[in-house]
């Protein structure tokens, strides 16, 4: 009898285990659906919405965050209604259409081609994971770019710290895009300014060819994540003064 009842709990333990295997080989394979290499991006966050980005933030920083404490952890969350949705975007998140996602979300599109009138002091920063991808939304963003309003290029890649003060110091500018460290070490130096700024755009859409995007890996996920939930950025996302759009492109 009671060789029988092992036998029943084995059986049931085994078709149970094999459910939740073929559960996660069907996410799996779904996951694996989303990433379109050759296009160069992950399409699951065209249908991210708030709550969804804030729950698979949250999994990447417990994933690279081992060392941190809970406490640290919780430092580190983003809640939903920090995050703004725009599943509305019909259309590939990809660097030629960055342009009118922007113009899209913002309340003033015209603005988006003027700077504010402190030096260094952006309306927008674009945030990608590495210096070529930085380079390429430059480019992809010099419509906006007008005779007293340049496009920053504050990454590492042919460029020194140094040079990037100097030239926010001297430079009007809306719109910067950076890699996720070196906006910090700009920010932390006071070369950048957050008095002006309007929004936050993570270019979470675009993966390289070994399928990885900025949130993907350890180096560039968390000092993004430490970027975005600085006390200065932190209560902007949910207030009315000074408000900060969050977005994940």
């Amino acid at each position: 009898m009671a060789t029988e009842m092992i036998n029943r709990k084995r059986k049931a333990d085994d078709e149970g285990g094999a459910k939740k295997k073929k559960k996660r080989s069907k996410k799996a394979r779904e996951d694996e659906g989303d990433l379109d290499v050759e296009a160069g991006l992950n399409r699951a966050f065209e249908r991210m919405d708030g709550q969804l980005l804030a729950d698979h933030i949250a999994q990447k920083v417990t994933r690279f965050g081992t060392d941190l404490s809970s406490v640290e952890l919780s430092d580190l969350y983003i809640s939903a209604n920090a995050i703004k949705d725009t599943t509305s975007f019909q259309k590939p998140r990809n660097k030629d259409n960055l342009p009118e996602f922007l113009e899209e979300f913002s309340e003033n599109p015209a603005k988006l081609s003027e700077a504010p009138k402190s030096n260094g002091s952006p309306h927008t920063l674009v945030v990608a994971g590495a210096g070529l991808r930085a380079a390429d939304l430059v480019r992809s963003l010099r419509k906006f770019q007008t005779k007293g309003n340049s496009v920053a290029k504050l990454f590492a890649k042919h460029f020194k710290v140094e040079e990037q003060v100097s030239f926010l110091k001297k430079s009007r500018t809306g719109i910067a895009v950076g890699t996720p460290q070196r906006l910090i070490d700009l920010i932390e130096n006071e070369s950048l300014s957050l008095d002006s700024l309007k929004r936050i755009v993570v270019d979470a859409s675009h993966i390289d060819q070994k399928k990885r995007g900025v949130v993907d890996m350890r180096e560039t996920m968390m000092p993004l994540i430490k970027l975005l939930t600085r006390k200065e950025l932190q209560d902007r996302y949910t207030a009315e003064e000074k408000h900060v759009d969050l977005i994940f492109y």
